[in-house]
């Protein structure tokens, strides 16, 4: 993978980005895994890892400083719905400090998860694998960050639970889902609107902060 070192340094400048050698070196071997483990696992309809690195890895890149009230945020973070582990794995290799949960259903894409942190020596992760709605963490997050949830009223009811007081969850999307945001559920306020810049995408991306209305 390293004919994509090149691309990958330019979305991580576009992005302001400073990705030091190792961590261009995780996430390439990252990108090598994902398109290797994708034709039995099924992580992605992506096939090409041109393609994969576009619009998996540089699409979770454009999020990693805004999960959390700054890039040395150290607290707790679980990406649910993980599958192949975006964009919980980039944040990992980006901020290796903050401890970071993958959450999944599927036990084969769990077991990818678990191999990626095992190859790459990521000792932040922690791979779950449960459905949402009957995961009770022993401690709870600061964070819950998806971008696979159908629906943010969806993203609410099934992982409140997860969330520590002050909490916020974040959802990657791509146009403002306004009619999504007015079925949200009493008690949950918007926060805020980013409008992300995607190196490379043409397409509308968002990510919308929510947080409790206590």
């Amino acid at each position: 993978m390293e004919q994509f070192r090149t691309r990958l340094q330019q979305a991580a400048t576009q992005l302001d980005l400073t990705l030091s050698g190792e961590q261009q070196d995780r996430l390439l071997a990252y990108l090598d895994l994902f398109a290797r483990w994708n034709a039995a696992y099924n992580l992605s309809a992506v096939r090409d890892p041109a393609e994969m690195l576009e619009r998996h890895i540089i699409d979770s890149l454009s999020v990693v400083n805004l999960c959390g009230s700054s890039a040395e945020d150290q607290s707790p973070l679980i990406d649910v719905g993980s599958g192949g582990g975006l964009p919980g794995i980039p944040l990992a290799i980006i901020h290796p400090e903050r401890p970071i949960s993958l959450l999944d259903s599927n036990g084969k894409k769990s077991r990818f998860q678990f191999q990626v942190a095992s190859q790459l020596k990521l000792t932040n992760i922690n791979v779950v694998n449960q459905r949402v709605e009957a995961y009770q963490p022993q401690d709870l997050y600061a964070g819950v960050v998806s971008r696979a949830f159908a629906s943010l009223q969806d993203m609410v009811s099934g992982s409140e639970h997860l969330l520590a007081p002050g909490g916020r969850f974040y959802a990657m999307k791509g146009k403002i889902p306004e009619d999504e945001l007015s079925a949200l559920p009493k008690g949950i306020k918007v926060e805020q609107l980013h409008p992300l810049r995607v190196p490379g995408c043409d397409a509308e991306r968002h990510l919308i902060v929510l947080q409790r209305a206590d």
